[in-house]
């Protein structure tokens, strides 16, 4: 009976997760999400059509203009299109975020793997990184990093992989120490399979979703870390486009021309509110009830 029951709870969470196709444009939170983060993408893709200036180009004759036919948003204080460096900053900020979120979902993803599975020295090994990264602050440790490695894309991958694999490795350790007492991994072993085959075909698939589910809330984390560092300084650098940076540039015409920082960070709060409710909206999705 126990078995049985087992097989048929599996069962249920397979036809869960395969109903997503059927069930999200009724999850009110997830069609919110995808359309506000759907729009923003689609503006980044398309800023060469949708602008007409180079958004690092400078005319130092049009300096804080205000909003007109040619400078919808207006000009900055070195007479840079505001409107294209915003949407061009969407296209930096995003990219650096997704691509900041795979390379610590990639690695944490196998080393909890590996760790729930295994057990043993590869799990206490584990266990004791990911103590040492934990006992640091997320935004403090990652500055910290930056600032020791020096500005830029490259070093911002690797500050926020060095401390981001940690929640995808606790998340699917978790579930893998939950996964591997059920019957379909009893029975795959008792079968002959190889714990490459066990791991990568039956463990792998039921694990992962809760991983992902993360990763959206975890590319909001890494939009602020992104912005906070262009903010400071250390992050994507000039003359390239950057939200953090347009804030920063700002700051100082805050009394006389507000829109200046205001509008990017609407932009970053906008951006953060659509992948959050994108998770959200995964959450009920891929979890079973």
């Amino acid at each position: 009976m126990g078995a049985a029951a087992e097989l048929v709870a599996e069962a249920a969470v397979v036809e869960h997760r395969r109903g997503f196709s059927r069930r999200w444009y009724r999850t009110p939170s997830f069609v919110a999400g995808v359309a506000i983060l759907g729009t923003i993408v689609l503006a980044a893709i398309c800023a060469p059509l949708i602008t007409t200036h180079d958004p690092i180009q400078q005319d130092l004759l049009n300096t804080l203009a205000g909003p007109s036919r040619s400078h919808p948003l207006g000009t900055d204080d070195l007479g840079r299109d505001v409107w294209a460096r915003l949407v061009y900053g969407a296209r930096t900020d995003l990219r650096v975020a997704f691509l900041a979120v795979l390379f610590p979902f990639i690695i944490g993803t196998a080393l909890g793997l590996l760790s729930g599975y295994y057990g043993g020295a590869v799990d206490t090994v584990t266990s004791w990184l990911v103590n040492v990264v934990v006992a640091f602050p997320f935004y403090v440790l990652i500055i910290v990093l930056v600032f020791v490695l020096g500005p830029g894309t490259r070093n911002i991958y690797i500050a926020i992989t060095i401390v981001g694999w940690v929640s995808y490795t606790r998340i699917v350790r978790g579930e893998v120490l939950v996964a591997k007492r059920r019957e379909y991994v009893l029975a795959a072993r008792s079968a002959g399979l190889s714990d490459a085959r066990i791991l990568g075909r039956h463990l792998f698939p039921n694990v992962v979703t809760q991983a992902l589910v993360f990763a959206m809330s975890d590319i909001v984390l890494d939009i602020l870390a992104i912005v906070t560092l262009g903010y400071f300084g250390l992050g994507v650098q000039p003359p390239t486009p950057d939200w953090g940076r347009m804030i920063a540039d700002g700051q100082t015409y805050l009394t006389t021309n507000w829109a200046l920082s205001t509008i990017p960070g609407v932009a970053v709060v906008i951006t953060a509110l659509g992948l959050s409710l994108i998770a959200d909206g995964l959450a009920d999705l891929l979890r079973p009830e």
